[in-house]
């Protein structure tokens, strides 16, 4: 027999806890007692699981318990240590159990009790108190309690607690005469009975609705930006309405212009911007085109001096996060992954994830708003009643307010302090500055960042968002949208014919493209009444060629009856020979 071995003898199980010469030193595992000696016999050894079957229990794992159950566990084993060095002695052992009973004022048979738990599973985890927890169950007042809490508090009403208190004695404590009842709850039974079990969670999606949960309280415990974008590569796309009213050439006001940029989650560098009247996809052509553009040639435009270490950004993030906006889930933009970006849509309502585009329409809309005050300027008063109505002082063009947004962009990029970046210890050797700018630098040189390049031709980028449609090859011409195009190098696919897939730009139907294994190959419009106009107005001119026709059909079907009939009168007229 070896020590620790479970036993199967005479109908019942034993622990193996000692050998001596013949004898062996065991415990009842059925029928727990104090461990008794007998003569060693012939078994075989048993597995532990067969004895927790038999038992019905198993002793926990200790990562399965708590630091205060650990805790008492140990508490008890050291209570019965003292009697495992006597196992076997029984007038030793039964004069240890007294004098701990005595000491610690535990009954003796508590003491055997652990022991016995002890010996029979062999480790401490079985001396840990069982966690018993037990439904309390409600009254018949708590339960109308609940049911008023959940059917009149509980709601997007937002009825208050003593309208639900009044509500639930009206339903529940009335008689048929609608007279209260004497034994009824009180509200101060009612209000603690609501606090002892409020949830702010169930409060807040109950009364305000999921959608401002997830905004304002849901609790903010992850790690944001950091954990998804550990280097540069990643850039976030958004848009907003800037707090300003603008005018056009003239005088007359135009509106409030939009401000779509895209922002790299680790270096929070301003990839690109633009400045539209319209958040639709072609804003966002016009803006990967200015991420693709040399900046210092950009701002030269509006008359700015740049060095290209302050804004030298000419590449596509290969990550692009964006929320859940129409314009980002149009198919159109989604043809960008051609590229090999990687599209990430940012679920509803969780703006912290794409905080650093947030911050960005924070920082730059607070550089120019004290400035340009009673220039056109929107307050938080603004629609309140008797606030101005700051349309009246409009000033500034859109071609003013870009130069001022690139001002204040490259400020942001390039001298504006980084307080909080999570500084590495390569980037404090390496004398990285808390700039965007240089923080962009230092990580466009380190493994892993994604960006993507078009260094031959920045207009191509245009090309992935326009619509898609299917043209057809035939001897008369490539056919798309009912119109005809041509290129030269193409006979042997007019003449095999075949469908193709085809980019069009709805703004100019002079050229169009067809998209074959990542390339476009540009084909030329035949019908040169059509060329420069728009798709629409190619539509609308056929439409009104379509009306012409329709409108002359009769008379023209007439003409040729009239004619057929003058044939036949010619014809009976003529001479026999």
């Amino acid at each position: 027999m070896q020590k620790a071995d479970i036993a199967y003898i005479n109908n019942t199980f034993y622990r193996i806890l000692k050998t001596s010469n013949n004898q062996t030193l065991v415990i009842d595992c059925l029928h727990p007692k104090m461990p008794f000696w007998t003569l060693r016999t012939q078994y075989t050894p048993l597995p532990e699981k067969q004895l927790y079957d038999v038992l019905n229990i198993a002793p926990p794992a200790e990562q399965e318990l708590t630091s205060d159950q650990m805790r008492i566990a140990h508490e008890r084993y050291t209570l019965i240590a003292p009697i495992l060095y006597h196992l076997g002695e029984s007038t030793a052992t039964a004069n240890i159990i007294s004098s701990i009973s005595e000491e610690h004022n535990i009954s003796k048979q508590t003491i055997r009790r652990y022991l016995y738990q002890y010996l029979i599973f062999q480790t401490i985890t079985v001396l840990a108190p069982k966690v018993h927890t037990k439904e309390k169950v409600l009254t018949k007042d708590e339960k109308n309690m609940r049911w008023a809490l959940n059917k009149f508090f509980y709601t997007r009403r937002q009825n208050s607690l003593v309208t639900a208190y009044e509500m639930m004695l009206k339903e529940k404590y009335c008689d048929s005469m609608g007279q209260l009842l004497p034994d009824h709850p009180s509200f101060y039974q009612f209000r603690y009975f609501y606090r002892k079990t409020k949830k702010l969670q169930t409060y807040y999606i109950s009364r305000d609705g999921l959608s401002n949960y997830q905004r304002n309280n849901r609790p903010l415990l992850g790690d944001g930006i950091r954990e998804f974008a550990t280097n540069i590569g990643t850039g976030m796309f958004d848009s907003t309405v800037c707090d300003i009213y603008l005018i056009d050439e003239t005088g007359a006001l135009k509106g409030r212009p939009i401000l779509t940029t895209c922002i790299d989650a680790y270096s929070s560098m301003c990839y690109g911007y633009v400045l539209s009247w319209n958040n639709d996809t072609k804003s966002l052509c016009h803006l990967l085109q200015n991420i693709l553009t040399d900046k210092t040639e950009w701002c030269r435009k509006f008359g700015i001096s740049l060095e290209k270490s302050q804004w030298n950004v000419q590449e596509l993030p290969g990550i692009f996060v964006t929320d859940m906006g129409r314009e980002y889930t149009s198919e159109a933009f989604a043809q960008i992954t051609e590229t090999g970006v990687t599209m990430v849509n940012l679920p509803p309502y969780r703006p912290e994830l794409k905080g650093a585009v947030e911050k960005f329409f924070d920082i730059i809309q607070s550089m120019y708003k004290p400035l340009l005050k009673g220039k056109g300027v929107i307050d938080p008063d603004f629609q309140e009643r008797g606030a101005r109505d700051y349309r009246l002082d409009a000033c500034l063009t859109m071609f003013d307010f870009e130069k001022i947004i690139l001002r204040c962009i490259i400020y942001y990029n390039s001298q504006r302090l980084i307080e909080r970046f999570p500084y590495t210890q390569s980037m404090i050797h390496d004398g990285v500055k808390p700039y965007a700018a240089s923080l962009w630098e230092w990580g466009r040189r380190q493994p892993g960042a994604n960006l993507i390049s078009f260094p031959h031709d920045t207009a191509k980028i245009i090309l992935y968002l326009l619509p898609r449609t299917i043209g057809t090859f035939t001897r008369r011409g490539l056919v798309v949208n009912g119109m005809r195009y041509k290129r030269d190098d193409c006979a042997e696919r007019f003449l095999q014919g075949g469908d193709v897939k085809v980019a069009y730009d709805p703004d100019d139907v002079s050229v169009v493209w067809t998209v074959e294994k990542g390339d476009f190959i540009p084909f030329e419009l035949v019908e040169s009444r059509y060329k420069n106009r728009k798709l629409d107005e190619v539509e609308q001119i056929k439409e009104q060629s379509k009306t012409t026709l329709r409108s002359e059909q009769n008379n023209a079907r007439q003409a040729k009856i009239d004619l057929m009939n003058e044939i036949e009168l010619i014809a009976r007229g003529g001479v026999k020979r």
